[in-house]
């Protein structure tokens, strides 16, 4: 598997209340996480279930997601 270019890293804004910047990263993971499932063939909400979205996570570098992310994930499916 081929390693995308990534893009630079843009400062997150300042002055946003905590709980923002929690989502916002949350969603950036979920996103993540999503676009890899469906580079493996995962193409549907009921094809990720929590053990294929932890090992997904794992293989990509991304730290362990919590059940809320998971969730998320499921949401960004189609």
């Amino acid at each position: 598997m081929s390693t995308l270019p990534t893009l630079p890293k843009k400062p997150l804004p300042a002055g946003r209340p905590r709980a923002w910047y929690v989502a916002h990263n949350r969603h950036l993971k979920a996103m993540r996480i999503a676009i890899a499932l469906l580079d493996t063939g995962v193409y549907t909400a009921e094809q990720a279930c929590d053990h294929t979205i932890h090992a997904t996570a794992q293989r990509i570098g991304v730290h362990p997601p919590s059940p809320v992310t998971c969730r998320l994930v499921r949401s960004l499916l189609p």
